[in-house]
């Protein structure tokens, strides 16, 4: 027979396991903070790729900074307003940590790489024109004030909105729809990149880095949500993370798959199996979920996500409409899906109204509706003072000069692909028989070029008005470094000489 069990030995247990499963919560949320952080270097890759190759080292510096800058004024700041003690409109305690409970590190952490999520958005609606000095502001902003308010209002316990009904699982409204808002703000503000609406949207410089970007945040999507239950040790937990993961997986698959095919007939302008529509689209599928993850039937999640893609392509067009450039689509994506996601929790949802009709599910619908609202008059008056504050004291964008010549040369003095890398010798040519590029075999299905040409050209002259003679502009070394998919018309000759493919992939330089 086993030996008696004491009541000491008792408590002693229930202490331990006490103690295990908070280890355990913690754990979970720390390893799932870590993963969702990977999707800092998903936006770098997204944003770099979907932009000129004369401002990539300026975007990706930014992206980079995000982490660091939010993890300063979140910890000075940001967690006490969203956190600590405080009434259901605002905390305040805990600032820079002073006094935090250990035991509140975990969440800390997790809460504080939301924070750079919302920051980190808004990035891409300003890019190629916004001042360095004026990023730093406005991330610093966001992290510090911003966001933790409005995370206060839906996940501080007692907070208002919460209290009323409103419900948002992993951020729909509370971190994309907030950062979409601010990132129409922003767009709409700083105003449109040179050109833009006379000669049309500027092509990215490099779709692998896009397409490697948008893989990683689908990789930390599924964290994001999953993490956002908060704790693993409780009965049925791994369910509910499974269940919200599934979720999350089956609204991009929806955004994706019916964009792809939505463009491939036209409905969303030329035929073609659209790459940056198919991209976008998945990812404004999964925001559309992050709302009611966890109270989603799998086939209602695809549902949400083929809506959310169309609510995308909707807000994309209407911002053309209006003339505000948003470079990456932070607006339709993250706000038209945060949006969107919202709503949804109210409609598709197990209790929602188009499954459940019932006072109680209208009554949720409208909460909803009505928290939705709030945080988006929130987060579009705090930007209209943070960005036309930053315009009014002329901070805010770039001198055209410097934007034409490339912010990465007038903010950074640094080329991201210098000519030197891109040198070709006879060494590296086997019998003349060396092709640069296949001839259009992207163009051929998808009439996208996998390196436009467009956006990898520096102007060798500046627009009339421009006497600045000792501007750098137009140096051989940087012109293009693919000027020779200029040469008579053609995007990829077929058969070039040693000595003068070596010299123009020198940029023409002897």
């Amino acid at each position: 027979m086993a030996p008696a069990v004491g009541g000491n030995d008792t408590d002693l247990l229930r202490v331990q396991l006490e103690s295990l499963m908070v280890d355990v919560d913690d754990f979970f949320m720390i390893t799932c903070g870590i993963i969702i952080a990977v999707m800092q270097a998903g936006f770098a890759c997204l944003e770099a790729g979907a932009i000129h190759a004369k401002n990539v080292t300026n975007i990706l510096l930014k992206n980079y900074l995000d982490t660091f800058i939010c993890c300063v004024f979140y910890w000075a700041l940001g967690y006490a307003l969203a956190y600590g003690p405080g009434d259901k409109f605002i905390g305040a305690g805990w600032w820079a940590s002073v006094g935090l409970p250990a035991e509140r590190n975990a969440h800390w952490f997790f809460q504080f790489i939301f924070a750079a999520t919302a920051a980190t958005i808004v990035s891409g609606a300003v890019a190629e024109r916004c001042n360095f000095i004026a990023y730093l502001i406005y991330s610093a902003t966001i992290s510090a004030v911003i966001y933790p308010i409005a995370s206060h209002w839906v996940w501080a316990d007692g907070g208002w909105l919460a209290e009323m009904g409103y419900s948002d699982f992993a951020g729909a409204g509370v971190v994309h729809m907030l950062a979409g808002t601010l990132s129409f703000i922003a767009a709409q503000s700083i105003g449109p990149r040179i050109d833009r609406f006379k000669n049309g949207a500027p092509p990215g410089h490099s779709t692998p880095l896009v397409s490697l970007g948008a893989l990683l945040l689908v990789v930390g999507f599924l964290a994001f949500n999953g993490g956002s239950l908060g704790h693993i040790s409780h009965p049925g937990d791994s369910a509910v993370v499974a269940q919200v993961i599934n979720n999350t997986i089956m609204g991009g698959s929806g955004g994706a798959i019916v964009i792809l095919l939505a463009s491939r007939i036209g409905f969303c302008g030329d035929k073609k199996w659209s790459f940056m529509n198919t991209i976008n689209a998945g990812l404004a599928g999964m925001v559309s979920i992050c709302g009611g993850a966890d109270q989603f039937y799998p086939w209602a999640s695809f549902v949400v996500g083929i809506v959310g893609s169309f609510v995308y392509i909707i807000i994309h067009h209407s911002c053309i409409k209006l003339k505000v450039d948003d470079p990456l689509d932070c607006t339709a994506v993250h706000f038209g899906g945060g949006f969107w996601g919202v709503l949804a929790t109210g409609l598709l949802t197990k209790n929602g109204v188009l499954l459940q009709m019932s006072h109680e599910s209208l009554e949720m619908l409208w909460h909803q509706f009505a928290g939705a609202m709030i945080i988006m008059v929130w987060a579009a008056i705090t930007g209209i003072i943070l960005f036309y504050g930053l315009k009014s004291v002329h901070l805010y964008r770039v001198s055209a000069q410097e934007e034409l010549q490339g912010l990465d040369l007038t903010s950074h003095v640094v080329l991201t692909y210098p000519c030197d890398g891109w040198v070709v010798t006879s060494k590296d040519i086997t019998h003349g028989q060396y092709r640069i590029f296949r001839e259009r075999i992207d163009g051929l299905s998808h009439n996208e070029v996998t390196y436009p040409p467009e956006a990898w050209k520096m102007p060798t002259t500046l627009p009339q008005g421009f006497q600045n003679e000792n501007a750098v502009i137009g140096k051989p070394s940087y012109v293009s470094n693919l000027n020779i998919l200029h040469k008579q018309g053609k995007f990829y000759p077929q058969r070039q000489t040693h000595d003068n493919m070596a010299f123009e992939m020198r940029g023409g330089r002897e």
